[in-house]
């Protein structure tokens, strides 16, 4: 894999199915991130999550946008950190799902911000956010 020059963007599930259909303003946002030379990036909890989901009548898009996107490993030291953010927020009384935690984990490891529609389940203040709602 080579360097990335720029800090990735790492989308989120619902970022991708959002594009794949062609809702929201998610389509203009990945484009307008290429076009400045950004980035993009998935991990393997949103490939899973992606293919999971996907209708069979999006398979051929999902591949072509999925092959498209930087694919950022989850080491074992990210998923430890996944589990202890997961284990802080339940201390604190708010619950944030495996995937969730790993994806912040994620975004925090290989310094990336994360494009999401769901800012509310991302509450570390050490996760850079770009939300779908600012960005448009």
């Amino acid at each position: 894999m080579q360097p990335l020059r720029m800090t990735p963007f790492l989308l989120d599930t619902n970022i991708i199915v959002n594009v794949l259909r062609q809702r929201s303003d998610a389509d203009l946002l990945v484009g307008k991130l290429l076009d400045q030379g950004h980035p993009l990036a998935s991990c393997s909890i949103t490939v899973t999550e992606i293919y999971a989901g996907m209708r069979s009548n999006e398979e051929k898009a999902t591949r072509a946008l999925m092959k498209s996107l930087v694919f950022l490993p989850i080491t074992a030291d990210i998923a430890e950190h996944a589990g202890l953010l997961k284990a802080r927020y339940a201390k604190r009384g708010k619950v944030i799902s495996i995937q969730d935690a790993t994806i912040a984990a994620v975004c925090i490891a290989y310094r990336c911000t994360l494009v999401t529609e769901n800012v509310k389940d991302f509450p570390m203040p050490e996760v850079r956010l770009y939300p779908l709602s600012e960005a448009a």
